[in-house]
């Protein structure tokens, strides 16, 4: 149960969650801003700071919203064609998440509801064509019973040679974006659903919308509606060419600008460092106990989002590698953070129920401030410096963060000067929180609960084309999994062989996981400064649990 006094943020909410506790009010009512959940955190007081919809009388304009026809490319999509040529865009880069079926699970039902996914997400229809992707009408796509496999798992199958088989199923070119793969186990057990679908059409955020909504299909209700990406990309473009956005190259221009020694033993080269010719790995998961601080005290207390947190902890790490190895640490490091990228761009859009590619890449540097590293990994007073450091070098990005990817990708008139901008040599990513049923993959075992959840210990997996040249001589990944014991965050960094050795990737992450041990264990010593709060991660049934409160508070 949810309080009326309870904080979100110590509930654990993060950037996702507000956006859709900020739709969910409005649907129960109420209007409020994602900067009221910043500033009130209570449904007792977000409830008095909020609006009834039906006082509201903000103007509001309703543009026309088609969401069939050309689509343009995005900034996060023109970036990948950049890196990796254009054929990227038509190849194998997928997601994937392994789900379980309910006992009983009807070949017929499942087919239908697959169809009520590609009628009711019109990105799931796309085709990729000549520098842009069309949406067409509904019926003029792939249908559902060419999308979906059924396949039988009762005698155990090879869950990644089936998904590598999905991911070459899918076809842009054609309007193949989807697949799904049935393991039935039969009539008496639990099966396992493998949905695959390409990078082009979805992401992290997507597929939380697309599992509620397979399961509202599959019980035969009606899907919410919601934005559309058509809309959506081509304001992108139209505001790339703005007055405001033209604004923001100056302070982009200054953010970035400055020193930048090497991470690696060399400079990438597109040529040599892809998957093909070897990738070095490491991936760590920290204790439940520090888990659970990282996602709530710890951002109440040192008022930062879990990304920032997280970051915080990574360029510590990063830092006290270079020092040992007695390199360069003027002028920190260019970071390129991955976020979500679901800001909309008018009063009246509602991203909260739209599949595709929102993800928004923006470089920031990052300096730690400190060399006080024995002392962050002690837990000391270091920890609050850095993370406030982050937290503003984060929080200075101009506007919504978007106009880095606009200036850089959709304005002819200023992507050269942006291009010229030192580019980041780490990319970081925080994937956020999935509720995970049972961590047995394979079909046929007793039933979890868990129908209709992710299981297995990769909740969002991903493929990529072997031959496509690696972004950044560092990737690092931090994604949560709500477990019965707790959470579990698993942290994972990544690097091309000949840049980095397997030695140093692991005594970076060993040292990602230590220096964030230590500022969870800072976090009982700390003063929580309540000026503002960050944007933190509240699973599906406190969000409904938190959206009751504020309901019953505002009546």
């Amino acid at each position: 149960t949810v309080g009326a006094e309870d904080s979100f943020f110590t509930l654990g909410g993060d950037s996702i969650m507000s956006m859709l506790l900020v739709s969910r009010a409005r649907q129960a009512g109420l209007t409020i801003t994602a900067r009221q959940v910043f500033e009130h955190k209570t449904p007792a007081a977000l409830a008095k700071a909020g609006v009834s919809v039906t006082e509201d009388d903000s103007p509001v304009t309703h543009e026309p919203d088609v969401p069939v026809g050309t689509v343009p490319l995005t900034p996060v999509m023109l970036e990948l064609a950049e890196k990796a040529g254009a054929a990227a865009l038509s190849g194998a880069v997928s997601q994937s998440m392994l789900i379980e079926t309910p006992v009983g699970l009807e070949y017929s039902r499942l087919v239908a509801a697959t169809q009520a996914l590609l009628d009711h997400h019109d990105m799931l229809r796309a085709r990729l064509a000549d520098g842009h992707l069309v949406v067409p009408a509904k019926g003029e796509a792939a249908s559902a019973a060419d999308c979906v496999t059924r396949v039988d798992g009762a005698d155990g199958v090879d869950l990644g040679e089936a998904a590598r088989q999905a991911a070459e199923r899918l076809d842009p070119a054609a309007g193949v974006m989807l697949q799904a793969v049935w393991f039935d186990a039969g009539p008496d057990l639990p099966g396992r659903l493998l949905l695959v679908a390409h990078h082009l059409v979805v992401d992290g955020v997507s597929w939380r919308i697309l599992l509620p909504d397979l399961v509202t299909a599959h019980e035969g209700g009606d899907l919410e509606p919601g934005t559309s990406f058509r809309r959506w990309a081509g304001t992108l473009a139209e505001q790339a060419v703005s007055a405001e956005r033209l604004a923001e190259l100056p302070v982009w221009t200054r953010l970035l600008d400055g020193p930048e020694s090497r991470l690696g033993k060399r400079p990438l080269d597109p040529t040599v460092d892809t998957p093909a010719n070897g990738l070095h790995h490491a991936s760590l998961t920290t204790p439940v106990a520090t888990a659970q601080e990282l996602l709530t005290s710890v951002p109440a207390a040192l008022d930062a989002g879990v990304d920032e947190v997280l970051l915080a902890g990574l360029v510590a790490a990063v830092g006290e590698w270079r020092r040992r190895r007695r390199r360069n640490l003027a002028g920190g490091v260019v970071v390129n953070v991955e976020g979500h990228g679901r800001v909309p761009l008018s009063p009246d859009m509602d991203l909260t129920r739209t599949v595709g590619w929102f993800t928004n890449s923006q470089p920031v540097r990052i300096d730690p401030g400190t060399s006080e590293y024995a002392e962050i990994r002690a837990g000391g007073a270091a920890t609050r410096a850095v993370v406030g450091r982050v937290r503003e070098q984060m929080r200075a990005v101009p506007g919504d963060g978007l106009g880095y990817g606009l200036l850089r990708y959709l304005n002819p008139d200023t992507a050269e000067a942006m291009a010229e901008l030192p580019s980041a040599q780490i990319g970081f990513n925080y994937l956020g929180r999935f509720t995970a049923g049972s961590a047995e993959e394979s079909p046929g075992g007793p039933a979890s609960g868990s129908a209709w959840q992710p299981v297995g210990d990769n909740v969002l997996a991903g493929t990529g084309d072997a031959d496509t040249p690696v972004s950044h001589v560092l990737h690092a990944e931090g994604l949560v999994r709500d477990l019965p014991g707790g959470p579990e965050l698993t942290l994972s960094l990544t690097t091309p062989a000949g840049v980095l050795d397997q030695a140093a990737v692991s005594a970076l992450a060993e040292g990602w996981v230590a220096m964030l041990s230590g500022i969870a264990a800072s976090a009982a010593d700390a003063v929580p400064d309540d000026t503002e709060s960050p944007l933190v991660s509240l699973d599906q049934d406190q969000l409904h649990a938190l959206q009751s409160k504020l309901s019953e508070e505002k009546d």
